[in-house]
């Protein structure tokens, strides 16, 4: 029986506003490269999950200097390649320092499933939490979000001082709750972090794929959107 649901911060509750597609656009036209917003998303996620990969692979905490470069410059190649845009290293270097001007006070936005689905799991009685390698408090950013009446336990990296998808977030989390792994579901959008986190620990995955990047990943449920999660629990 599924007591507790808990959820990933970033690109399954939450995404960046002014969207990050609109900043790197931007950063793009400045050196002459005309592209919409809409056709970086696709290589924003991707770079997305190659930097959550390549955490869970080895701590980015531990990296050198030299190999935190070469990583951010791998990042912005899958961003600009999925695009269609030129991707050498020179290229890449100076579409990130025109983003660096550009994207200078971003705030968290929820997605318009977010709010409804957890008024709905709510209503049944459901516990839920956040388990997130956010390195900060985010506590102030839920109440603002208006999250506080639902994400009862919020469990982050800098709580605990390990990240997913070590078991060490997890079982905090679950401890927190006062819940077996078994009773627990864990929501999030990463194959290698968070699929792979959870079920380490005996959680049951459940991967959210809004822009169809997974279509391999048969072996959890994968949802589309969160409107789905209240058919599955």
């Amino acid at each position: 029986m599924i007591r507790a649901i808990f959820f990933d911060w970033f690109n399954t509750l939450t995404t960046y506003h002014p969207p990050r597609e609109d900043a790197y656009a931007a950063a793009c036209r400045d050196l002459g490269f005309e592209v919409a917003p809409g056709d970086l998303s696709r290589g924003l996620l991707l770079a997305d999950q190659f930097y959550s990969g390549e955490n869970g692979r080895s701590p980015l905490k531990g990296r050198t200097a030299t190999e935190m470069a070469d990583l951010h410059t791998r990042y912005g190649q899958l961003i600009l390649q999925a695009a269609g845009l030129p991707s050498d290293r020179g290229t890449v270097l100076l579409v990130m320092e025109k983003m660096r001007g550009r994207f200078t006070d971003p705030h968290f936005a929820l997605y318009a499933d977010v709010l409804p689905m957890l008024r709905t799991l709510k209503a049944r009685g459901l516990i839920m939490g956040l388990i997130s390698n956010i390195d900060r408090d985010i506590r102030p950013v839920c109440r603002q979000l208006g999250l506080d009446p639902y994400l009862v336990h919020v469990v982050t990296s800098r709580d605990v001082g390990s990240e997913k998808p070590r078991p060490t977030i997890f079982l905090a989390a679950l401890r927190e709750a006062g819940v077996r792994a078994a009773e627990a579901v864990y929501v999030g959008d990463q194959p290698d972090c968070d699929v792979a986190g959870a079920r380490g620990v005996g959680m049951t995955p459940v991967l959210i794929d809004r822009y169809e990047l997974f279509p391999e990943t048969v072996d959890c449920l994968r949802l589309r959107s969160l409107e789905e999660l209240a058919d599955h629990v």
